[in-house]
Order: structure tokens, then C-alpha cells, then sequence
């Protein structure tokens, strides 16, 4: 049999863990877990992560159950690649091994007042005011605000730095660090994709930055260390896979991209999950948007290798539109179902849905906006709903398209589609119709999964996978051209452009009973004020650039 190799895709919503044929990228096993989410406060989003390791091992044990029982060897696995929802962010003990707080989930708006007094507060007020280091804007989405929220709300998380046994990480370095023995030698390490997404790290020095660790009031002892996303990090400790070398680790939308095969300059693609998130490969140089998109880091297949940057456009709320709709309006009763409601009503007959339950992302960058839903008449129903949820989710890409045109001044001439929400059929072709240009869906829908695993397979020690043109696999897919003419499709899109607008400012920072505005401060004290109480080496010799 072809060698395997394997990949634990840890999303928001759910864990799944594939087993692909390294010669054919054919899927041979795979198992999947949902994962809860809590919500203890409006605009409040963790998760447990303690859960997201079980639901790591949960799936990992079954898909090897269901080897057996397909008479495949479990030994053929050569490798083991991570890819895992971005910007979430944990501090643990490193001696006990349990985490000090939950996930706090990368839509989590907690950290709103912090980031409009940052904005308030940068030269010009400008929330680019740090772009040109971390290709970011200043948003509650990265987790550099979250960390900080956690070192001056929680306790445990305070002393644990003071004592010098907090680990900081994204999902990547929690997982990475349990299944390489955890308190019993774990490896600490992320990659530079997930590390391009804290605020934390310079995108050209590829370094945590001391300024920008400083700024955040961030001890850079407790970061992972920053590695290349293909190579062997350590080896799995426990359960079925013992000794399978981890090799592989990219942001999910990373690992989208290199498993659309996006490794040229130009090329793109859109992933429809919990969110939304086009990436286009700008090769090794990195681009400034002028448009509202991130600059980010794409991959780095290999130590001695190069870095490979992207352009992002960000949508938070996608796929999570559906649940919302079926969890807190029961609107549908599975996710599947809101094809049919949308389809029985072919239109949203005027009903306009802006879906900012967490602000708005790319390219407005507006953490003040919220969800909205405009053109309700008595004839509306649940089926224009359904209807508006889905072109809510067209729109949104059509506005980071966009942006990515102008940005790139060369325009893509069809959109390559991968993830969760993509067997919708009815949506890809309202995304054809609002883009006036052809959608291309591969047939094998997880591509995120197979470019973790195409990173660990082409690590060196393992040398499973070739990334070379000529041997990458051939993908079948199937396309939606546009069914209406441009101009009603302009005519939908500038509706929609309205709608955005009277989303805008709705909601501002309500005054907070403390004096730093965060919630909970630790014993009165805020983290900026007790750092003298952190060992010398550890605190920073310049602290003007220090915010707090």
C-alpha cells in the first residue's frame, strides 16, 4: 500500500482527523467531533480546552478503528500534520498541564474597549497604526488583545507568569504540546502562519518582535517558539500513533491554500466555514493593502526555505450565520435545510441580512457594527431568510474581491471554493452570480486537511510528499457559471452596500465599573502595574512604547 499521512484540522465548530494516500491524495479514513462553544457574556466566545484535546484523541482513535477495519495498517501513517483554527488563544501551566482559563475564540469581542482606546490613542488614530510590521490592522480579532485580557482579568494566569509556569499559545501549539508528552517534555512551537496572526510577530524580521511585545505588554518568555511549517516539530507520545513524527502545522487558511495547490503568484482561493477567508499568494514578498485586507504570512515549506506571504480578506461570520439561525431563531432544524427553505423561495424579494454579530472584518475593519436585517415586509418569511442569509454570505466575498482586484490590479478571472459550506449547491451558484465570474469547487472538499498533511508529508525526515508541479495530484472539480446578467447583480450588490451602512456605529464601549474598562481586574491591580514583580531578565529595559 502507499504510504499515509495523516491530519488533525481542529476548526471552530468541529475536530476531524483525515488519513490520505500520500500518492493519490485520496481520502481513506477520516472522524469527526463536534466542539461546544460557550458564550458567558454578549460578545463573549470560548471554548474548553481540555474538550478540543479530547476531541483531538476521540477523533484520532476512531479513524484508526475504522483502518482496521478497512484492513489498513495504522504503521503505513509516516506523518502527522496540524492545522487549526487561527488568532484563539490559551495560556496553560506548563508544570500541571491545565490550562488556566478557557479558549478564548477568535470572534470573541471582549477586548472592543481595549482595541478603541488603542485606535484612540495611535498616531493619526489610526488602526494601522502597527501594520507595517504585522501586516495587520488593530482589531479584537488577533490575540495580542485577548493575551492582555487575560494577564490583567484572571488570577491564575497572572500568577502563573509571576512564577514563570505560563505557556502561551495558539490551538496549534496547545495540540502540538499535548500529543508531544505535554508537562513531560512537550514541544512549545508554533508555526510562522499562526504566528502571523498575533500582532506579536514581525513579518519581515519572521521574529517575535520586543517592540510589539512591549506594546502589548506581552512577556516574550511565555511565546512558542516560531517554526517553518514543514518540519519535524517531535513525535506523538500516546494512544494508537505513538511515534509518528508531528511535521506539519498551518493556520487553517494556510492549509487551505496549499491544498488548492495555490504555490504561484497570483493564484487564490476562498474558504466558506465559520467564517469566510480569500487568500491570495503574493509570493515572497509581502504586500500592503490599500483596500482593508491583511497581509499575512502563507507558509514556509522548510527551515532553509523561503516564506511565502498572502493578501487575506476576512469575513467573520459565514458559515456561522446557519447555526445562528438554526441554534438561537430554530429558523432551521439542521444546517443542511436551509438550502431547500432558500431554494423554495428563489429570492430574498428585497430582504437585505448583515451579519455582524462580531463587527465587521475586511475591508471595514469596524468592531462597532452589528447584525442587521433590512427590507422585512409583511410578506417576508422564514424562506427569504434563509434566502438573505446565504447572498449575506455571497456579498461579503464579493467585497474582498473586490479589494483584492484593486489591491493586486491584475482581477482573478474565477474564484477557486473549498470548505464546510460548499456542498451547498445553491449558494455556489448565487456566489457565480454575484461575482459575474465562474466558482470552482474541488470534488475532495478538504483541502484545509490535505494542505496540513502535504506540509508534513514533504518534511524532511519524512520526504512522503513532493510539492513539485509535476507530482502534485490532479484534482477534479466542478464549475458555476453566472446564470443573471451583471447588471442585476450590481443592482443586489449596491442594495446590500446600503444595508452595510445602516449596520454601522450601532454599538460603542458601555462605560465598565472599573477603572481599566476590561470587566474583572486582578486583586484591583491591573497586569501593566505589577510587572516589576516579574524576575529582571524578564522585564522590558525601554517601556515608552508600552500602551498600557
Amino acid at each position: 500500500m502507499n504510504p499515509l499521512v495523516a491530519a488533525i484540522d481542529q476548526g471552530t465548530s468541529s475536530t476531524r482527523f483525515l488519513v490520505f494516500d500520500a500518492k493519490t491524495a485520496e481520502v481513506i479514513s477520516q472522524h469527526q467531533v463536534e466542539i461546544s462553544q460557550s458564550f458567558p457574556k454578549e460578545g463573549w466566545v470560548e471554548e474548553d480546552p481540555k474538550e478540543i484535546m479530547q476531541s483531538v484523541y476521540e477523533c484520532m482513535e476512531r479513524t484508526c478503528e475504522k483502518l482496521h477495519l478497512l484492513n489498513v495498517d495504522i504503521s503505513n501513517i509516516k506523518a502527522v500534520g496540524v492545522t487549526n483554527q487561527r488568532e484563539t488563544t490559551l495560556v496553560w501551566d506548563k508544570e500541571t498541564g491545565e490550562p488556566l482559563y478557557n479558549a478564548i475564540v477568535w470572534l470573541d469581542l471582549r477586548t472592543q474597549s481595549t482595541v478603541e482606546r488603542l485606535i484612540s490613542k495611535a498616531p493619526g488614530q489610526s488602526k494601522n497604526h502597527l501594520k507595517h510590521k504585522t501586516g495587520l490592522p488593530i482589531s479584537t480579532y488577533f490575540s495580542a488583545v485577548k493575551l492582555h485580557w487575560l494577564l490583567d482579568n484572571v488570577d491564575e494566569v497572572r500568577e502563573a507568569v509571576l512564577s514563570q509556569r505560563a505557556m502561551f499559545g495558539t490551538v496549534d501549539s496547545w495540540i502540538i504540546w499535548c500529543l508531544t508528552g505535554g508537562r513531560n517534555g512537550g514541544v512549545h512551537c508554533t508555526d510562522v502562519s499562526n504566528a502571523s496572526r498575533t500582532m506579536l510577530f514581525n513579518i519581515h524580521t519572521m521574529e517575535w518582535d520586543p517592540e510589539l511585545c512591549r506594546y502589548f505588554d506581552v512577556p516574550v518568555e511565555i511565546l512558542p517558539k516560531v517554526k517553518s511549517s514543514s518540519e519535524i516539530y517531535g513525535w506523538v507520545k500516546s494512544n494508537s500513533l505513538a511515534g509518528v513524527p508531528i511535521s506539519g502545522c498551518l493556520g487553517d487558511q494556510s492549509a487551505a491554500l496549499v491544498g488548492q495547490m495555490c504555490f504561484r503568484e497570483g493564484q487564490a482561493k476562498n474558504t466558506y466555514g465559520t467564517g469566510c477567508f480569500m487568500l491570495r499568494n503574493t509570493g515572497t514578498k509581502p504586500v500592503m493593502s490599500e483596500h482593508g485586507l491583511l497581509t499575512t504570512v502563507a507558509y514556509k515549506m522548510g527551515k532553509d526555505q523561503p516564506a511565502y506571504y498572502a493578501l487575506e480578506g476576512s469575513v467573520a461570520i459565514a458559515g456561522a450565520v446557519v447555526r445562528w439561525l438554526k441554534d438561537n431563531m430554530g429558523i432551521v432544524q439542521s444546517s443542511s435545510e436551509i438550502e431547500k427553505l432558500a431554494a423554495a423561495a428563489g429570492t430574498s424579494y428585497g430582504c437585505y441580512f448583515v451579519p455582524a454579530f462580531s463587527g465587521l472584518y475586511a475591508p471595514y475593519w469596524e468592531p462597532s457594527a452589528r447584525g442587521i436585517i433590512c427590507g422585512l415586509t409583511q410578506f417576508t418569511n422564514r424562506n427569504h431568510l434563509a434566502f438573505a442569509a446565504l447572498e449575506a454570505v455571497c456579498f461579503q466575498t464579493r467585497e474582498i474581491l473586490d479589494a483584492m482586484n484593486q489591491d493586486s490590479g491584475v482581477p482573478l478571472q474565477q474564484l477557486q471554493v473549498d470548505g464546510g459550506m460548499t456542498t451547498n449547491r445553491l449558494l455556489m451558484q448565487l456566489q457565480a452570480d454575484i461575482l459575474c465570474m465562474p466558482v470552482v469547487r474541488p470534488v475532495m472538499a478538504e483541502t484545509t486537511a490535505l494542505g496540513a498533511a502535504m506540509a508534513a508529508g514533504t518534511a524532511e525526515g519524512v520526504n512522503m510528499w513532493s510539492l513539485s508541479p509535476d507530482h502534485l495530484p490532479q484534482v477534479t472539480s466542478e464549475k458555476y457559471e453566472p446564470q443573471i446578467n451583471s447588471d442585476e447583480s450590481e443592482f443586489r450588490f449596491a442594495r446590500w452596500k446600503k444595508a452595510v451602512q445602516k449596520a454601522m456605529n450601532w454599538e460603542t464601549t458601555e462605560p465598565c465599573s472599573n477603572s481599566n474598562g476590561l470587566g474583572k481586574m486582578t486583586n484591583g491591580t491591573p497586569w501593566g502595574s505589577i510587572r516589576h514583580l516579574l524576575p529582571p531578565e524578564w522585564t522590558p529595559k525601554n517601556t515608552s512604547n508600552n500602551f498600557w
